[in-house]
């Protein structure tokens, strides 16, 4: 049996969640990845609007199998300033103050847990933000005690909303991602080093956020089959020859021509998706593909359309036996 097929909505934000259910339905998704803060309300305990998200994924014949706390998520671990003030609800800010910001951040964190438990699904997918990824160029040169006191941040901030997943029985799945405490293969295993290897804690593997880092992004799959939790289907683009602006973005744009990379519609970029569908399935993971779709050169109807049909094609089961089993006797 093939995959799900799901499409995030954190790309959709502007659109009710209705009519993002009705478009994904069009398109040919199985299902849908709620984003917050858009398209779901985690600080609602009132089980009929559970019920209500629910009923209406039922209307569009869409399954749901992960809630998605990107931005809110970010702020956990972030030193906090004015950008990120454009991208958190007011709940969220407040009045700015830093610590504040963080603390009403871990807490939407451990209420999106309870909503995927009303939901009755078992992964929440996010960020967690770093103090530390404004030391990602160690000059002048970063200490090895700066950079372990940004991990062990993490871990005072992170260990006791893992606490609160655990016993709720859900996961949360970091996207392993620029700007984030794991970034790269490195910095992952770093990360899962400071938590002690929570249990509640893996990641939403997406593949563009290595490839154009210079991440053999199919081993990590393989360095870490049993944390998986979930995974983003996303294409990236990066040149072959040095362009005017290098693998750090220049301060540019995304779609910015000029640009060493860019995300790009599936099936488009350079990511080996069906290395990504052979590792996956050496690792066992079941669960579904979800389209995050960012291509700032696409219609993004025309896109998710095609990306969906791209991940349905490329998608495959493992073999139940070995293909010359049949020339024994």
């Amino acid at each position: 049996m093939a995959r799900p097929v799901t499409l995030c909505t954190m790309q959709w934000g502007d659109l009710p969640l209705e009519v993002v259910c009705e478009k994904a339905k069009s398109f040919g998704f199985d299902g849908v990845e709620l984003g917050l803060p858009s398209h779901l309300d985690v600080r609602q305990t009132d089980p009929e609007y559970y019920r209500n998200i629910k009923a209406t994924l039922d209307k569009y014949d869409l399954k749901l199998f992960c809630i998605s706390n990107h931005l809110i998520g970010q702020a956990i671990c972030d030193n906090i300033d004015q950008r990120h003030k454009s991208v958190l609800p007011d709940y969220i800010w407040g009045d700015g103050d830093p610590e504040g910001v963080h603390q009403r951040a871990a807490e939407n964190m451990i209420q999106a847990a309870h909503a995927a438990k009303m939901l009755g699904i078992d992964t929440v997918a996010g960020f967690t933000g770093s103090s530390i990824w404004q030391w990602l160029y160690s000059f002048p040169p970063v200490t090895d005690e700066m950079v372990n006191e940004g991990y062990a941040d993490f871990a005072r901030r992170f260990i006791p909303i893992l606490d609160e997943y655990r016993k709720l029985g859900i996961r949360f799945a970091l996207e392993v991602h620029p700007t984030e405490i794991a970034f790269d293969t490195y910095s992952t295993r770093k990360a899962l080093e400071a938590i002690d290897y929570h249990p509640a804690f893996g990641f939403n593997y997406d593949p563009s956020h290595l490839g154009y880092q210079g991440v053999d992004y199919v081993d990590f799959i393989n360095q870490f089959p049993d944390r998986i939790f979930h995974v983003h289907m996303k294409d990236v683009y990066w040149s072959d020859t040095p362009k005017q602006i290098g693998v750090f973005g220049g301060h540019s744009t995304f779609g910015d021509a000029r640009r060493f990379w860019n995300f790009r519609s599936l099936g488009r970029g350079k990511i080996q998706f069906e290395e990504i569908i052979r590792a996956l399935n050496d690792a066992g993971y079941q669960g579904p593909l979800s389209v995050e779709w960012e291509d700032s050169g696409m219609d993004r109807e025309h896109g998710a359309r095609e990306s969906c049909a791209f991940v349905k094609q490329v998608d495959f089961q493992p073999s139940t036996h070995a293909f010359d089993a049949c020339f024994e006797r």
